[in-house]
This record gives structure tokens, sequence and C-alpha cells, in this order.
């Protein structure tokens, strides 16, 4: 059950589950950037949220929900946003696409770093509003949230740091900035329910993986991921999910840790959210076609479907 259900008027808790509707479906679209129609992004988008998203967020996090009541814990959204948002990508969107394009399986370097390095740095402290906020008041929990929050995404960018040092012979501030995103996802299910030194390891566990994830296994399997959106948040956010099994503290978030009903809901969620998105990708590619064509693809979609070039 979400922290905050019970304890605060149901209409503010609604408005704060929509930012977390918002969020999902917008982490999607990193693995498909550049790759598919805007309109049927639209409809896909649509229909998902209402199909997939929502049955997820209620099992997990209403009174009643089957998963709150076999005690999956999920602070802020591990299972429900990035699991559910990211798990699909491993053979869906990415084998789905497996014919991308070349420019698809090149190693592009992000348009500006300054942006990218100021969007990362806005998502760390965003992240403190829906993982401290799920705590619903201003008290310990929060402040330990909080804590914990800071702690793995600290390490976690130091971990991949490190280890791309240590691999590719250069340290990266593009790297810095996948690690502290790879910490926040990771830490999000288990904020409210770990400790100071379940969050280090949770941030250092999250650096390497998701580095591995978004480097070694993205070229061993050849999938199509335009923004890595499952190396950081589909690993992220199944190693996070895990991880809360083992390292929550009861004196913290009032349950022990279980790394059996973790798997359970890790393991239904991305088998439910798997099925439904195959259906509705199929619906939406016999309607109305999913990719743009390859000419309009290699030139961008910023100017060939909205007219406007980012400079």
């Amino acid at each position: 059950m979400h922290p905050l259900a019970g304890t605060i008027p149901e209409s503010v808790f609604m408005m704060f589950q929509m930012t977390f509707a918002i969020i999902t479906p917008a982490l999607i679209t990193g693995a498909f950037a550049e790759r598919m129609k805007f309109s049927s992004m639209l409809v896909f988008m649509t229909l998902w949220s209402l199909l997939v998203y929502v049955p997820v967020a209620h099992w997990v996090w209403a009174p009643g929900g089957w998963m709150a009541d076999k005690g999956v814990l999920d602070f802020a959204g591990g299972t429900v946003v990035h699991i559910n948002a990211e798990a699909l990508l491993v053979w869906l969107l990415l084998w789905y696409w497996a014919n991308a394009l070349a420019t698809a399986r090149e190693a592009m370097a992000p348009h500006n770093l300054v942006l990218t390095l100021v969007g990362a740095s806005m998502l760390w402290v965003g992240w403190f509003g829906f993982n401290a906020g799920s705590a619903g008041a201003a008290d310990g929990r929060a402040g330990m949230a909080m804590v914990t929050t800071q702690v793995a995404t600290g390490m976690a960018a130091l971990a991949w740091m490190l280890i791309e040092w240590i691999t590719k012979k250069k340290p990266s501030v593009l790297g810095i900035a996948s690690g502290a995103v790879a910490g926040l996802v990771a830490i999000t299910p288990a904020a409210g329910f770990v400790d100071v030194k379940g969050a280090l390891i949770i941030g250092l566990a999250a650096g390497l993986v998701c580095f591995w994830g978004a480097t070694a296994l993205k070229h061993a399997l050849g999938y199509d991921d335009s923004l890595d959106a499952f190396g950081v948040h589909g690993i992220g956010g199944i190693l996070g999910a895990l991880l809360t099994g083992v390292f929550a503290v009861k004196e913290i978030g009032g349950a022990d840790g279980s790394l059996a009903t973790r798997a359970l809901g890790v393991g239904v969620t991305a088998v439910y959210c798997a099925i439904v998105t195959f259906i509705l990708l199929k619906i939406i590619d016999v309607i109305m076609g999913l990719r743009v064509a390859e000419d309009e693809e290699r030139e961008g979609l910023d100017l060939v479907l909205h007219g406007e070039r980012v400079e």
C-alpha cells in the first residue's frame, strides 16, 4: 500500500498519484525517441496508461490491492513506475524494432552535454519530491527517505564514473549523470524502508549493474534503445525492487523485507505489462503504423513532424 494512502485527504492523494501516472508513460519514450510516429505515440500512451499503469498501481498501492496485501514493498514507484514502464522494453519495444536504422546502433553523443547535466540535476532535485514526499508528512521517515535518496544517487554516480574510468580509460560527465539517474531509480522503491547502509549498497549496485546494462548487455543483444531507458530505468528498477526486500528495516518502514515477495511483484508486473503492451503495439501498428519512414528518422523528427529545429 502506498505510504500516503489513508493519511491525507483522498483528493490530495489522487493529485499526488497523477504525477506518477504522467511520469511513467514519459519514461517509455526514452526507448523510442526519434522512432515512433507522434500520432501513434499519443494513442499508445493513452491506452497504456489506462490498461497497464492503472491496474498495476492499484495492485501495489491501493488499500486492498492484492500485491499490497501480499507485502510487496514499493515506497515511491520502483515497481509501479520503473519496472512497469521499462520491463516491457526487453523484448517488445527493443526486439520489435530489432531492424532499426544504423544510426540507432551507432554510438551517438548527446546533442548538448550542458543540457544533459542540467536535466540530470533537475531530476536529482525533483526526485526528492516524490521520494521524500511519499512519506506524506515532514517527519522522520520523510527525512530518512531524502537522506537515502541522496546517498544512493551519489554512490551510483561515483560507481558509474569509476567503472567507466577503468573500462574506457576516461571518466565522463555523461557517465556521472547516467549513474546518478540509475541511483535515483534504484532507491525509489526502497527510500522509506532502508537505512543509509542499505542505500549505499543499492547505489553501488545500481551504478555498476546499470553501466553493464547500458553498455555490455545492449551491445551483446543488439537491441534498439534510443536513450538507454531499459539499461537505466528497467534494470535499475528491477535491481532496486529486489534489494528493497533485502535491506528493508522494520524500525524505519514498519515492514520486514522479503526477497521472494519482491521477486513476485517484479515478475507479475513485467509479465502483465509485456503482454498488454505487445497487444496494444500490434493493434496500433496495424491501424496507424508505429515507425516513421527511414529518411524521416535520419533527418530528425523535430523538423519532420513538428517543423522545429533545436540548435
